[in-house]
């Protein structure tokens, strides 16, 4: 007997409602594995601030060049640093690890849609990179007495929150080409010296020279240009170019991602 035509209309939502579910039910089993993982937690959540409070607050008098004052212009380079770490911690960590102990091959071969795998990193990510943020604002208006125009505050959070693509791309690259037990070192290998040179601990006019020039090679120093930027406190030049650069970065390390999602697909056959 053929469908009614009530019952195909009725049957579109609930499939859809399905979906939705069998992707908050995933969120929820990612966060509750990211919050249990002090791998994750420890470098993602507590060294931004961490790292906030001794050197943003050690030199909270000192002024740069540009008469911005170092705990002001350290909101947008921590900031960077946060989000820059949930990417490749939460991605390349992760996804290595679930490689590892098989859980890729069983939600392949179960009937979870393969989409909700990614959706559900995504979000958590963006969820983390926002509280990395929010708790640095809140550090940074309070204890470090930065002061910025509300409009600064928005653009200076969506710049953060938007500028963590190509670290998502290179997570993903990550996480597939590296083991499980590999995979934490080759993160902070990665992040730590990427991020000092980048500008990202200390404000670059503090760094050497040499540092300064091996500066514009590295992604997290186009990002946090365009975060400085919304403070008054970036370098000058043409922000598309940064932009650009970040774009470069992104279609690499999308390639090298979906080069070694290719590999562990043909694992399978």
């Amino acid at each position: 007997m053929s469908a009614t035509p009530g019952a195909v209309v009725k049957a579109a939502p609930a499939a859809g409602r399905s979906r939705l579910r069998i992707y908050a039910l995933e969120v929820k089993a990612e966060f509750l594995k990211l919050l249990r993982s002090p791998t994750f937690v420890v470098p993602t959540l507590v060294a931004p601030l961490l790292f906030y409070v001794i050197f943003g607050l050690t030199f909270a008098k000192q002024y740069l060049s540009n008469n911005i004052r170092v705990p002001t212009y350290m909101l947008a380079t921590y900031g960077t640093f946060g989000v820059v770490g949930v990417s490749l911690f939460s991605f390349g960590v992760g996804i290595a690890t679930e490689r590892a102990q098989g859980w890729l091959i069983l939600k392949r071969v179960s009937p979870m849609p393969p989409e909700a795998f990614f959706i559900a990193k995504i979000i958590m990510a963006t969820m983390f990179n926002l509280l990395i943020v929010v708790m640095l604002f809140i550090l940074g208006a309070t204890l470090g007495g930065a002061r910025l125009e509300p409009q600064q505050w928005l653009t200076l959070g969506g710049v953060l929150l938007l500028g963590s693509l190509p670290f998502t791309a290179l997570g993903l690259a990550m996480g597939y080409f590296a083991g499980a037990n590999t995979s934490p070192a080759l993160a902070n290998l990665i992040y730590m010296p990427m991020s000092f040179a980048s500008g990202l601990w200390l404000p670059l006019e503090m760094l050497p020279s040499f540092v300064q020039r091996i500066s514009v090679f590295m992604p997290p120093y186009h990002f946090a240009q365009l975060a400085l930027r919304q403070i008054g406190a970036g370098r000058g030049g043409n922000p598309w170019v940064h932009v650009l650069a970040l774009l470069g970065f992104t279609v690499v390390f999308i390639a090298l991602a979906v080069v070694g999602y290719r590999r562990e697909e043909s694992s399978f056959q």
